[in-house]
């Protein structure tokens, strides 16, 4: 978690495959840019990938305006597997121009990915000071 982050924000960072072992995450969510700027987790995955514990899915969303494009993975528990569906549906939408993003987006999002109530509360509050803070409220 990055440290100017409030607590309540980013409590799984670091610790996906764990919480998703141990049937505590239902889907975990990675991304770049393309061509690659960090090292995503992939590697740590791979095996639990292919032992069938845990289900792949790459999606390339395009840049808007002169921006490049993105490149996001999604884990899931197999039983949990419409929520990769659901999550690709919406960064879609967000990603491909069709609409922007909207705080019921990020309600949703933080729910797919597994996080309380109270964590999700605190990430759309941390959005709004920074909204704020743009002048964009």
């Amino acid at each position: 978690m990055t440290a100017d982050l409030p607590a309540g924000i980013g409590p799984h960072d670091g610790r996906e495959l764990d919480l998703m072992l141990a049937g505590r995450k239902p889907l975990a969510m990675f991304y770049d840019v393309v061509p690659a700027s960090i090292e995503l987790p992939e590697a740590d995955f791979a095996p639990h990938v292919a032992s069938g514990r845990l289900i792949r899915r790459e999606e390339i969303y395009p840049g808007r305006s002169g921006s490049q494009p993105l490149r996001y993975i999604y884990y899931a528990l197999p039983a949990e597997a419409p929520r990769i569906d659901r999550l690709h549906t919406i960064n879609a939408a967000i990603h491909g121009g069709a609409r922007k993003a909207t705080e019921a987006d990020d309600i949703e999002i933080g729910r797919l990915l597994g996080y309380s109530e109270a964590e999700i509360a605190a990430y759309v509050e941390h959005g709004r000071r920074l909204r704020r803070r743009l002048g964009q409220l």
